[in-house]
This record gives C-alpha cells, sequence and structure tokens, in this order.
C-alpha cells in the first residue's frame, strides 16, 4: 500500500502494547478459520456478484467500512474479471487512519480488506466482486484481493499473533472462493507486483509462518 518508509516511522509510531493486545478480542486460529471455512462457500456466490440483497461483506465476521466510490471501480468479478492471486501490504497508517485514506476521494487509492494489530478485527473497505486499487497496476488490481495490514514495515511488533491468525483465516477463505493456490506465486507481498516502488509488507512479515497458518486455515474443518 505504502511506499519506501522512512526508517524513523518504527520509531514514531508505538506498537501496541502486551496490555492493550490483552484487551483486544482474542483471535485465535481455530476460531477465526472455523469462521472462514463456514462461510467460504456461501462466500462464493456473493464473490460472484449473486449474494443476496443488502449482504455487504464477503467475509463473516468483517464490518463494512466502505471506500469512496472514487478510490474503486466496480465490477461482476469473477465473470467480468479471473481472480488468481492476493496481495498484502502494510498501512503505513493506524487502523482507522487507513480507512480515513479509503474513504477521501481525492487519494485514488484503496484495499478490500484491512486488518488491525491489537486484536485482528477486519474491516472490509471494497466488495470482492469491485476492484480496488491497490497495487498501481490497473491490470493487477483487475486481478487480484487487496489485504491490508494495521502497521508499519520496520516494527515486527505490530504483526501480532492475533493480526497473523485473522488474516491469515482470511486469505484462506478468499482463496477458497476463488480457487486461488495457496502459495507465493499467488499470494505475495505488494512489493512483488511487476514494476511497483513499494516496500510493503517487508523484512519483518514472516512469510513462512504466514503461509503455514493459510494452509492450516484452508484444511481447518468447518
Amino acid at each position: 500500500m505504502t511506499g519506501q518508509a522512512s526508517l524513523s516511522d518504527g520509531d514514531r509510531h508505538a506498537a501496541p502494547s502486551r496490555r492493550a493486545v490483552l484487551r483486544g478480542a482474542a483471535v485465535t486460529l481455530s476460531t477465526a478459520a472455523a469462521a472462514a471455512v463456514t462461510g467460504a462457500t456461501a462466500g462464493t456466490a456473493a464473490a460472484a456478484g449473486a449474494g443476496p440483497p443488502g449482504a455487504l461483506t464477503d467475509h463473516p465476521g468483517a464490518q463494512w467500512l466502505p471506500a469512496d466510490s472514487a478510490n474503486l471501480r466496480t465490477a461482476l468479478r469473477p465473470r467480468s474479471h479471473p481472480v488468481d492471486h492476493v496481495v498484502i501490504h502494510v498501512t503505513q497508517e493506524h487502523f482507522d487512519d487507513a480507512v480515513a485514506v479509503f474513504r477521501d476521494p481525492s487519494r485514488g487509492t484503496s484495499a478490500h480488506y484491512v486488518v488491525r494489530s491489537a486484536d485482528g478485527h477486519i474491516g472490509q473497505c471494497v466488495r470482492e466482486k469491485d476492484i480496488a486499487r491497490h497495487t498501481g497496476r490497473p491490470d493487477d488490481d483487475n486481478r487480484s484481493i487487496g489485504i491490508t495490514h494495521e502497521g508499519w514495515v520496520t516494527s515486527a511488533a505490530w504483526f501480532t499473533e492475533q493480526l497473523y491468525a485473522s488474516s491469515a483465516a482470511l486469505t484462506a477463505a478468499v482463496c477458497a472462493r476463488h480457487a486461488i493456490p495457496l502459495d507465493r506465486t499467488h499470494i505475495l507481498g505488494h512489493h512483488e507486483v511487476p514494476g511497483t516502488t513499494h516496500t510493503d509488507p517487508g523484512a519483518n512479515w514472516d512469510w513462512d509462518r504466514y503461509l503455514e497458518l493459510v494452509r492450516q486455515a484452508s484444511a481447518a474443518p468447518g
């Protein structure tokens, strides 16, 4: 989501304290995965634009926090465009500030989902059938789901157990809805989008751990 962060970003923005994390709703892999797998099949119809009237979110438990219409393109994916990968971002903003950016029509950016650090809470800002402006490349936007995470690339402390577990269950469910393989070719960082100048999710993002959690969530019984 962001460009090159200054090396002082992680110092200026304090990571959530242990007390704040414990105060947040505990999001474990087992509970997040159960919710994701239960909703994955039902979500397929919604992702295809055939969801019931008024169904605004595609992921169970997500909070609808809509981006401004200027920051997305309406579509009927996967009928209008195949969805074949997930792009992982880091906000370089606090959760509420990232949502505010997506709601500002002058910013020209959005993501489908944003995940909060302290408790793994998920906000959905763009429907999966629609196209978020999150990679900087329209062709990649057309074919992807963007998931951004509260934090700064310079501080691993933002990438909490709750954030990893909740995001992994979300990614597993998105991949189930769109038949996306669970591998690093199809689940990639913003820095891996061809031609990008962005660096997120950065060296502090634990890809091995994350992919293992995604696969565990995918295998969890519904």
